[in-house]
C-alpha cells in the first residue's frame, strides 16, 4: 500500500531525527504562516482539529449491509470524508497554523479492523493498516489512545503503533512493575509566527482506565492506569515546564463524571474533572462517550480560568474545530480567546486520494463478509420474535450464555445459573436455509453492542420482565387479537422489548402493566425471589439503556467488550452448522386470561 505523493508523511525516521517522538520535544517547525496580526502586538491564530471514537470508519459503508452507511438520520461515517473536511480547514485557516488530533478508539468496530486483527493480521502479514495508511495520509499530528485500543493484544497495537507517522499518547498508561509511562504520553509541536517567538502547543493524551477490566485479560501483569485526572496533574506541569504556550488534552473520557464499573478503579468519565481539577489546561477533545459536543466551557477552579471542551460525533460523523486567538504578553504567548464547532461529514464527499489508498483493502473485506461461513439446516426468521419464542432469537441467547458462562469459569460465580436477555431489533432479518454469510449474522443483530454480564435476584428478574412487558397493549378477555394493535404500545420500539432465555414464564396482555409475568419457573419449580442468576445482556441494557428496573446498578460479572455481533459470527464459523434443535426451546408465551396465544 502506497501513498498519494501530495499527501504523503513525514517518515518515522524523519519524525524521530527531528524529534517530535521523543517525550517533551517539539515536532519540526512548520513554515512561516501568515495569519500573524497585528505587528506591534503580535496576536496569532492557531487552529486545532479533533475526531474521536473512529472505530475503523474509512469508507462511508456499512460492511453489514453492503452498502453505504445509512443511520436514518442522514450521518455519513469515515476518514475519507474527515479528510475533506480537513484539507477545507487548513485552506481556510493556512496549513501552517493548524493541527489535527484524534482522540482514541480507531482500531475497532468495523469488519475492516477485525479482518486486519483477526482474519488477516497485520502481526502477521507485516502488511500496512488501512486505518493506519489512511491516518498518516491525512495527516494527523498525535492520537490519544482509547480503551479499545487494547482489545487485540499488546503486540498488534504496538504493530499499528509502529506503522503511524505520529505519536500515540497515553499519559496514564504505565508499567504494571515500573509504573513508568508505557507510551508517549505528550508532544509538543511548534507553530512559527512570523516575526515573533514559535507558538508551542502541547497534545497530552489520556486514556480510560477501565481497560483494566475490560482487556485485563491483555494488559493483566503488563500495564496498570492510574487516574486520568491524577495523570494530567503530574504532566501538564512538566508540558509548560518545557514550554508550551497551550496545552490540549486529547482524553478518552466522557463528561459525566460516571464510571460503569463502581469505584473500582479512577472515574471513567473524567473530562469533567479534568478541565475543572488540573490548572495549565486551555481545551479538552473529548471522547470515549459517543456524544456530541459542539462548544462547552468549564471553569477551571485552581485558576479560574475558562476550559474549553468540544467531542466531534462518533465514527467520523463530525470534525471538531477549535480556534485559538493568542496574543504576546511579556514575551510569552496567552490564549486570549478561544472556541470550537463541530462539521457534519454528510455536507462532503469523500477524499478520492483516501479511497484509492484503501480501495483494495476495502474490496477485500466486502468479499469476505459476503463468503458463507456456515450452514443452516432450516430457515429462522426473526418476522414473529416480538410475540413468540423463536429459533433465532434463542440462537443470540444461547450464544451470550456461553460466552458469559466461559468468562466465570473457574472464579467465585462459577456456579450461578446463566440466563440472558435479547430483543429482536430487525423485523427484516433472518438465517436462511443454507449458505450463511457474515452479513446474514450481521443483519440479525444490527447495532455494535458489547457483552456484559451482571448478577441479579429473582425477585429483580420478576420485575424486568414486568417492566419489559409493558411492549404489549392490554387485551380484554375475549378480545380479538390484531398483532399490529398489540404490540408497541406506548410507541415503545422492539429493541425496547426484552425476552429471557434460560427461564420460563408466561405474559398475560389480558391483565394491567406490572401484573403480567405468570409462572415464573426455574428448572420446572418457581424462582426463588432471593435466588441468585448471572445474566448475559449488552452494555446498552447495562448502562440504563431503556430505563429497565436493577439492571444498570447490578454487580458486573462480566465485561471484556466483546461485541456481541461477532461472537455470533464466531459460533457459526466454529460450529460450522447452525441447528436449532442444538438450542431452541420454547420458554415464554404470550397468553389472554390465562390461554396460550400463537401455540
Amino acid at each position: 500500500m502506497s501513498l498519494p505523493p501530495q499527501k504523503r508523511p513525514r517518515s518515522i525516521a524523519a519524525a524521530i531525527a527531528a524529534g517530535c517522538l521523543a517525550i517533551g520535544l517539539a515536532g519540526p517547525a512548520a513554515a512561516a504562516p501568515d495569519h500573524a496580526k497585528g505587528s506591534k502586538n503580535h496576536t496569532v491564530d492557531l487552529t486545532v482539529m479533533g475526531t474521536t471514537d473512529l472505530h475503523g470508519h474509512v469508507e462511508n459503508w456499512d460492511y453489514f449491509k453492503n452498502a453505504e452507511y445509512d443511520d436514518g438520520a442522514g450521518n455519513d461515517v469515515g476518514l475519507a470524508k474527515i479528510s475533506t473536511l480537513v484539507d477545507q480547514v487548513r485552506a481556510d485557516r493556512g496549513d501552517e497554523h493548524t493541527l489535527l488530533i484524534d482522540s482514541g478508539d480507531t482500531i475497532q468496530g468495523t469488519s475492516l479492523t477485525n479482518y486486519f486483527a483477526n482474519v488477516e493480521p497485520i502481526t502477521d502479514t507485516g502488511d500496512l493498516h488501512p486505518v493506519a495508511a489512511a491516518m498518516n495520509a491525512i495527516g494527523y499530528d498525535a492520537a490519544a489512545l482509547g480503551n479499545h485500543e487494547f482489545n487485540y493484544g499488546l503486540p498488534l497495537l504496538r504493530k499499528f503503533e509502529s506503522q503511524l507517522d505520529f505519536p500515540l499518547l497515553a499519559a496514564n498508561a504505565v508499567g504494571a512493575r515500573t509504573g513508568e509511562p508505557a507510551f508517549q504520553p505528550y508532544v509538543i509541536k511548534t507553530v512559527n509566527v512570523k516575526g515573533a517567538k514559535p507558538v508551542q502547543v502541547g497534545i497530552l493524551g489520556l486514556t480510560n482506565p477501565g481497560v483494566a477490566i475490560w482487556d485485563k485479560h491483555n494488559v493483566e501483569g503488563k500495564l496498570s492506569f492510574p487516574g486520568i485526572v491524577e495523570q494530567a496533574q503530574k504532566f501538564v506541569p512538566q508540558m509548560k515546564a518545557a514550554g508550551a504556550d497551550v496545552v490540549v488534552a486529547s482524553a478518552h473520557s466522557g463528561t459525566s463524571g460516571t464510571s460503569t464499573y463502581g469505584d473500582e478503579l479512577p472515574v471513567e468519565n473524567a473530562s469533567t474533572a479534568l478541565a475543572k481539577e488540573v490548572p495549565g489546561i486551555d481545551a479538552v477533545l473529548v471522547g470515549h462517550a459517543h456524544e456530541e459536543i459542539e462548544e462547552r466551557f468549564v471553569t477551571n477552579e485552581v485558576t479560574g480560568e475558562r476550559v474549553l471542551l468540544t467531542e466531534p460525533l462518533k465514527w467520523g460523523m463530525r470534525l471538531s474545530v477549535m480556534d485559538f486567538e493568542l496574543a504576546k504578553n511579556r514575551g510569552q504567548w496567552d490564549v486570549t480567546s478561544m472556541s470550537a464547532n463541530t462539521l457534519n461529514t454528510n455536507t462532503v464527499a469523500a477524499d478520492p486520494e483516501i479511497s484509492e489508498l484503501v480501495a483494495d483493502e476495502h474490496q477485500t473485506v466486502i468479499d469476505y463478509v459476503n463468503t458463507p461461513i456456515g450452514t443452516a439446516t432450516e430457515s429462522m426468521p426473526a418476522a414473529e420474535s416480538r410475540y413468540r419464542d423463536t429459533a433465532v432469537m434463542d440462537f443470540v441467547n444461547e450464544v451470550q450464555a456461553n460466552a458469559v458462562d466461559q468468562s466465570l469459569e473457574d472464579g467465585p460465580n462459577a456456579d450461578l445459573p446463566v440466563i440472558s436477555i435479547a430483543a429482536p431489533f430487525n423485523r427484516e432479518a433472518g438465517i436462511p436455509q443454507g449458505p450463511v454469510t457474515i452479513r446474514d449474522i450481521a443483519g440479525l443483530y444490527i447495532y455494535p453492542n458489547t457483552l456484559f454480564g451482571v448478577e441479579m435476584t429473582g425477585a429483580q428478574i420478576k420485575d424486568y420482565l414486568e417492566y419489559s412487558a409493558r411492549y404489549f397493549a392490554q387485551l380484554e378477555p375475549g378480545e380479538p387479537v390484531n398483532i399490529d394493535n398489540l404490540t408497541n404500545a406506548g410507541g415503545i420500539p422492539d429493541y425496547n422489548y426484552d425476552m429471557i432465555s434460560g427461564l420460563t414464564y408466561e405474559i398475560d396482555v389480558s391483565e394491567p402493566v406490572g401484573e403480567r409475568i405468570t409462572n415464573l419457573q426455574y428448572q420446572g419449580k418457581p424462582v426463588d425471589p432471593d435466588q441468585r442468576f448471572a445474566v448475559a445482556t449488552n452494555n446498552y441494557r447495562q448502562s440504563g439503556g431503556g430505563n429497565f428496573p436493577h439492571i444498570d446498578q447490578a454487580p458486573v460479572l462480566v465485561n471484556q467488550q466483546q461485541e456481541i455481533r461477532q461472537l455470533l459470527i464466531n459460533y457459526v464459523t466454529e460450529q460450522g452448522t447452525i441447528n436449532p434443535d442444538n438450542f431452541h426451546v420454547q420458554n415464554w408465551w404470550l397468553t389472554q386470561d390465562g390461554e396460550r396465544l400463537f401455540g
